[in-house]
């Protein structure tokens, strides 16, 4: 099958509606990707038909559940080489994308693939998420956090939750760990203000992989004190 196919038939297999010019820009990033991983470690995947599966049609499952809307502002925590943040801005051009990473070298990537893409509305922070999760600039200003990171769920809250304003969303893409680190997170969640509303179990076409995505809607203030120092929440996580 033709990597194109893949990401057509791959979206319309999740009722997610993706244009050919869309397409188009995601080839482009597969490009960039494929072509800056050979000097820098972005991404263990290599292969192209993967990559389609495994970060793009990954990434574009978070549309599944309805609740990101063409419109509004998102913020990807801890992205990486850009998931799920620039697939759903590709998606959703009317959005406007923030996309945080912990390494300069990463956020150059990104401004590369945003600028190739002719991706607008697009914004670069390089830090740590405890850090800007307290700064005013950044801090309860978001309609949707995003986030596809490694962490565990009660950890990753505090990273998150912070950043989104009360009525807005957090996004959490998680393999099948969820199960187990949900009741763990429960505590987490309520004290920074969230509230478990949606899960949901997503078969990602053309593989046997099966992913959770679960939303929480952000109902009251974050207390202050959170997030805390850098180093804290993975040290010693809300329980």
């Amino acid at each position: 099958m033709e990597l194109k196919d893949i990401l057509k038939k791959g979206s319309n297999k999740m009722n997610i509606e993706v244009k050919d010019y869309q397409i188009d820009q995601l080839m482009k990033y597969k490009d960039i990707l494929l072509e800056w991983n050979q000097k820098m470690n972005l991404t263990a995947i290599e292969d192209e038909k993967e990559v389609m599966i495994k970060h793009f049609l990954d990434s574009l499952s978070c549309l599944k559940i309805n609740y990101i809307k063409n419109e509004g502002s998102i913020i990807d925590v801890g992205t990486g080489a850009g998931f799920p943040g620039v697939p759903l801005k590709i998606a959703l051009p009317d959005t406007e994308l923030t996309l945080l990473d912990s390494l300069k070298k990463r956020i150059g990537f990104l401004e590369h693939v945003c600028e190739e893409t002719k991706l607008n509305n697009v914004h670069f922070v390089h830090g740590r998420a405890e850090d800007f999760g307290q700064n005013k600039d950044y801090r309860e200003k978001y309609d949707y956090a995003v986030s596809r990171a490694v962490a565990a769920l009660n950890v990753l809250v505090e990273y998150c939750m912070p950043f989104v304003k009360i009525g807005g969303y957090f996004i959490c893409q998680k393999g099948p760990g969820l199960i187990e680190e949900l009741p763990e997170a429960k505590k987490a969640i309520e004290i920074l203000g969230g509230e478990v509303i949606d899960q949901l179990e997503i078969p990602l076409p053309f593989s046997d992989i099966t992913h959770h995505i679960l939303v929480i809607k952000k109902i009251r203030q974050t207390p202050t004190k959170y997030p805390r120092k850098a180093g804290k929440p993975s040290k010693n996580p809300i329980k």
